[in-house]
């Protein structure tokens, strides 16, 4: 039988956390859950205890790319078959979950990304998130040479060709974006399918407006150097088996 673990990177996510837990146990209960804690200031590890996830407490705080980075490694770690990321905020609906990853099951990707923009939710998110995400898909679909329309997403499945790809390296800084160009780069398959996006349950989003246009600026321009000075620009994929650092 498959193992399948569902990561929750959480930052004072004490607010919503124990019931998006709830809400993924009662969709695959048969499923693992662990919450790395990022060094959270509330009670984020508390209540997910409480709730019966494991938790892994980072002694600092490293952003959503060091939390995720340590939930696949300990996924590949613990031999998981199976990956997904949500969000503690409350923002994705765990009903969906199987929209991500009978996909993967099925062999149709490497990993799945729920997309919030491949149909009409209703869900508007801040004006400055919105354009970036617009800025992120036209510099990510130039380059992997497909239409993405969700970049940004926290809420993805894996198999375990991904599991072992991302636990050796993976974005620090806004990581969702370069992480679809280091799929593309070691040769996995990817897509998205359609996903409802909610409004968050408690806390702050950590990218403010400012951030949104600093980001906008760094990530794209990131992602074009990186590929240059990696010489990838025309070359062979990466082979994902090779466990190599970046």
């Amino acid at each position: 039988m498959s193992r399948v673990l569902v990561i929750l990177p959480a930052f004072n996510e004490e607010a919503s956390v124990a019931n998006v837990l709830q809400e993924v146990r009662a969709v695959l209960p048969e499923a693992d859950r662990i919450v790395v804690n990022d060094c959270s200031l509330d009670r984020t590890s508390d209540v997910a205890r409480r709730a019966g996830a494991m938790v892994l407490d980072l002694p600092v705080n490293l952003g959503i790319g060091g939390a995720m980075q340590t939930g696949y490694r300990f996924a590949a770690e613990k031999g998981y078959d199976f990956a997904l990321q949500v969000d503690a905020d409350g923002q994705h609906d765990p009903k969906e979950i199987p929209l991500l990853l009978n996909p993967v099951l099925e062999g149709k990707a490497d990993i799945v990304i729920g997309s919030r923009y491949l149909s009409e939710t209703g869900y508007r998110s801040p004006v400055m998130r919105r354009i970036g995400s617009w800025v992120f898909s036209l510099a990510v679909s130039a380059i992997v040479g497909k239409r993405i329309t969700d970049t940004t997403s926290g809420f993805r499945a894996a198999n375990q060709r991904v599991i072992r790809f991302y636990a050796e390296r993976y974005p620090q800084d806004y990581p969702e974006v370069e992480a679809v160009v280091m799929l593309h780069r070691a040769g996995l398959k990817f897509m998205e399918v359609p996903v409802q996006m909610q409004p968050r349950v408690g806390g702050d989003s950590s990218i403010s407006s400012l951030k949104a246009v600093y980001y906008m600026i760094k990530v794209p321009l990131a992602i074009f150097i990186g590929l240059f000075r990696a010489g990838k620009v025309g070359h062979p994929p990466d082979d994902p088996s090779m466990g190599e650092q970046p």
